[in-house]
């Protein structure tokens, strides 16, 4: 059998890791959605422009804590409830993810809080 005619692996690139920005989109989009609310009613209820939430839901844009705290004040929520909900995402969606023999050797390791960066 010459070289040519092995089969080649082609290892797949890791899933990448979801941006803080998506979820936190993610996260007002459905609660959003859940009320059967509109975006323009959100979004004259927070005092921000309709575009500018459109693109938070999308995770286009890289909101301020202040128009976070708006917009979750909108839904009915305090930032707290929102970044919650967004760590609890984050969990959900990086666990789908992580390999089942990395998750078994940090399964003894919980951590139930919330961690943010500037």
């Amino acid at each position: 059998m010459s070289n040519h005619d092995e089969a080649r692996v082609i290892p797949l690139a890791p899933p990448r890791e979801p941006l803080w920005r998506d979820l936190v989109g993610d996260v007002l989009r459905r609660e959003r959605q859940t009320q059967e609310r509109t975006l323009k009613d959100v979004a004259d209820a927070a005092r921000i422009s309709m575009p500018y939430l459109s693109e938070v839901e999308r995770g286009r844009k890289e909101a301020s804590s202040e128009v976070l705290a708006a917009a979750a004040h909108a839904l009915g929520l305090t930032l707290g409830d929102l970044l919650s909900r967004t760590q609890d995402e984050l969990v959900r969606v990086t666990a789908r993810h992580t390999p089942v023999h990395r998750r078994a050797a940090t399964s003894s390791y919980s951590y139930d809080g919330l961690c943010l960066a500037a």
